[in-house]
């Protein structure tokens, strides 16, 4: 009888336990962006082999499973694939194979499943290699569709707007919100994120988060954002930058737990130009 009034009470206690605290046993997630500036021969005293296993360290210290890169050329790519044991999708913009920068996303196959993938150009003409509207340079979105390994699924989408035209960059905001529309027929949680080459006062920004379900993750964070107030260094050690241009925002059934802008160093030098921006979330 004792045992049964025991057994009673420990059931109704999980109950409690389980029904006050629903996040408290799901899996959470590390994603990241992360433009790792393109291998330039006349970034001296910051070239790409010298920053490049700063790069992997850091994706592996915060437990990052999924980043999105910009900048990264092919053999960049590579190599941080090789240096993480992580697999890869993406494609150059200039040629839509390995022919320029790509918006790669890179995932720990361990713990994700790529079950579809795509990359358009942000143009009017989205489906082969194209500069859009004002930009200077061809300009490129990759996405893929997740399965996490408790069968989870989700979609990430990666950019990397262009840093000259504001017409380009409004426009790509309002491309990317259709496309995605479009892929996401299942309504899946969507995590996008990228160089957007704006702060939240642009209305390439404002684009985003005025249309339905978007929100800024550091907006949104349970724990309040950390790091500095900008994204973007220039490799200067001296200025700490003061204009966030690296976003991520998520629709759906996303908790954004934890929000963050990455200010890891070595000797006075960062890993790249750019701060990475990390959000730990449950889907």
């Amino acid at each position: 009888m004792k045992s049964h009034a025991l057994i009673k009470s420990l059931s109704l206690l999980l109950l409690f336990i389980i029904s006050f605290a629903p996040f408290s046993m799901a899996q959470t997630h590390q994603l990241a962006t992360f433009n790792i500036r393109w291998d330039n021969p006349g970034d001296t005293g910051n070239l790409w082999k010298d920053r490049a296993p700063h790069v992997a360290s850091l994706i592996q210290f915060h437990k990052i499973g999924i980043v999105g890169t910009q900048e990264g050329l092919q053999h960049q790519v590579e190599q941080l694939s090789n240096s993480l044991g992580f697999d890869y999708l993406g494609v150059g913009r200039d040629d839509g194979a390995q022919k320029g920068e790509y918006t790669a996303i890179l995932y720990d196959g361990s713990q994700y499943e790529l079950l579809d993938q795509g990359t358009f150009w942000l143009s009017p003409t989205p489906q082969v290699p194209s500069k859009g509207w004002d930009a200077a340079l061809n300009r490129i979105c990759s996405w893929g569709k997740f399965k996490s390994a408790e069968k989870e699924e989700f979609y990430v989408f990666n950019i990397h707007y262009d840093h000259i035209g504001q017409e380009a960059r409004e426009e790509s905001s309002k491309l990317v919100i259709q496309k995605i529309e479009e892929i996401n027929t299942e309504e899946l949680p969507v995590v996008l994120l990228g160089d957007f080459n704006v702060t939240p006062d642009n209305a390439a920004y404002t684009t985003i988060t005025s249309s339905d379900g978007w929100k800024d993750a550091r907006l949104i964070s349970r724990i309040p954002s950390y790091g500095p107030a900008g994204t973007f260094t220039g490799f200067d050690w001296e200025k700490m930058p003061d204009g966030i241009i690296d976003h991520i925002f998520v629709k759906g059934q996303v908790q954004v737990i934890r929000h963050g802008i990455l200010t890891d160093n070595y000797g006075k030098k960062y890993p790249s130009d750019h701060f990475p921006v990390m959000v730990e979330a449950q889907f």
